[in-house]
Parts: structure tokens; C-alpha cells; sequence
């Protein structure tokens, strides 16, 4: 049983490094440090769009090196953003299929709360669905952007939020298809699910973006999505969903606003997710 047990504990450790070395630090913005996954060997970093809020950051690699990095793909909707770096000599991620996860399977995840360096906690998946992946596993500030990855060190998922007490983490094949999107539709505003229980009641915006439609529609940090057109939300892709398939319209969000609720006129924008520089 003990040799058993250090064979698994050497196995994790060996685990743990290979992915802290395709673990970045992202700085964006005025936050603080988030994390990012280096996705190709080209220079092509995955993170949050809520750790890449403005269009220039700065990647430190987990060698020390530090890059400046321009933002190429922004979705606030999915919260995901592309950053690219100047530099080809990347130890890459190795990037699993989030649909061959089972519940109860042993996950990784690794980051960088408060700033430390390549910080690993384990845990196992309590729920899987094709956009989303939920664990049992603890998770921080500035874990946000990092890897999920499964016993073998495939990542499977980009760690986000919590919820209940459970990490959420953006799906592998979410990234992909975020990657390869031609066009996508966009309010411009980074959401989180609000939750009562275990249900969701709406989508809180945590921020938006200079110039989209949601600002020029007047909503605000703090305004709570809870519907869109007499649709009342329950999944945390139902507006996602909603906005691509009704592309350049104007669509009536139901928001609340402290004690107040209203329905607000939106004009979605089509634009290609690859942003102009």
C-alpha cells in the first residue's frame, strides 16, 4: 500500500510540473495577476476575458521570462480571450477532450492566487456539460484563466469562477470552437451566473466593454440578466445561445437594477472574434 501510495504522489508531482511549465502569469488592466494556458507553440495564450480586460498584457513564463502580449480573440460572453507573445520556444499545453470526462474522475488545476507561482490543488468532476466543466476542487483569486487538466495532464478545461463552493471551468472544446468562430455575436459584457441554490436566477455583469452595445444600451457593472425577450434564464449559456441565433437584432434584455427591474433595447453587434489591432 505505501509503495502504491508514493508511486501515486510521484506521479501527480511529475503531473504538477509538466503543467506548471505551460502555466503562465497574466497582468492586464489595473487587476491583479490572473493565470493563462499556452495553448500553441506559436506564442498563443488562452485566459479569461475577465484577467484580459484591456487590449495589451503582460505573460510572465513560469522560466521568469517576460513578454508583452497583445489581446486577439475576446468573447466577455464565454469569458475567454487569446493573447499572443513573441516567442516559439513554448512548452505547450497538451489539450484534452472535455466530453470524455466521467464524474468522479481525479482533476488538476493549477495557477496563480496571490500572485504565487504555479500553485496546484487536485479534486474530482462533479458535473460535465458540453460548454462547462464543474469540480470539486478549491480554487482562488488569480486562479482565473489556468488549466483544469485530468489524471494524464490533458487540459480539459480554463478555470473561471466559483459557484457553491464548486470551481467552474470553460470546456476544452468551448476553446476551440472559440478559437475557430469566424463571427460571433457580442454585447460586450462579462458575465456570471447568480445563483439560489442550486438554480440559476440570472447572469451578473462583472464588466463592459468600452463602446459595445451593452454600454451604449446603458447597462452597468452590477445589473442582473435575468431574461431576455420573456425568456427568463436558467443555464449559463442560455443568452450566449439566444444571441447566436438572432444575430443583428435588437433583442429586450429583462434587467434588474437594485430593487428595480426593466427591460432594456439591445442592437447586438455581429463582429469577428479575431479583434483588429
Amino acid at each position: 500500500m505505501t509503495s502504491t501510495t508514493t508511486n501515486i504522489a510521484d506521479e501527480l508531482a511529475v503531473l504538477a510540473a509538466k503543467l506548471r511549465h505551460s502555466t503562465v502569469k497574466v497582468k492586464s488592466g489595473s487587476l491583479g495577476v490572473g493565470s493563462g494556458v499556452i495553448w500553441q507553440s506559436d506564442g498563443l495564450i488562452i485566459t479569461n476575458a475577465h484577467v484580459a480586460t484591456s487590449k495589451q498584457a503582460t505573460v510572465e513564463l513560469s522560466d521568469g521570462r517576460v513578454f508583452a502580449a497583445v489581446r486577439t480573440h475576446f468573447d466577455p460572453q464565454q469569458d475567454l480571450a487569446a493573447l499572443k507573445i513573441a516567442a516559439t520556444d513554448l512548452n505547450t499545453a497538451t489539450i484534452g477532450d472535455a466530453d470524455t470526462l466521467r464524474v468522479g474522475e481525479l482533476v488538476v488545476a493549477v495557477g496563480n492566487p496571490f500572485a504565487d507561482s504555479g500553485a496546484v490543488t487536485t479534486g474530482i468532476i462533479y458535473a460535465n456539460n458540453p460548454r462547462v466543466v464543474m469540480a470539486d476542487i478549491k480554487l482562488y483569486p488569480g486562479n482565473s484563466g489556468g488549466p483544469l487538466a485530468d489524471c494524464l495532464g490533458r487540459v480539459v478545461g480554463i478555470n473561471t469562477m466559483i459557484t457553491n463552493g464548486l470551481a467552474v471551468a470553460i470546456s476544452s472544446n468551448t476553446v476551440d470552437k472559440f478559437l475557430s468562430a469566424k463571427s460571433r455575436s457580442q454585447l460586450g459584457v462579462t458575465l456570471q451566473p447568480v445563483l439560489l441554490g442550486r438554480r440559476i436566477v440570472g447572469l451578473l455583469i462583472l464588466s463592459v466593454l468600452s463602446g459595445s452595445a451593452a454600454e451604449t444600451a446603458g447597462l452597468q457593472i452590477g445589473d442582473v440578466l435575468v431574461g431576455v425577450s420573456g425568456r427568463l434564464f436558467t443555464k449559463p449559456d442560455d443568452l450566449a445561445k439566444y444571441l447566436h441565433s438572432n444575430v443583428n437584432k435588437s433583442i429586450s434584455l429583462q434587467v434588474l437594477r437594485g430593487k428595480q427591474q426593466f427591460v432594456v433595447d439591445v442592437l447586438q453587434r455581429g463582429k469577428t472574434a479575431v479583434e483588429a489591432r
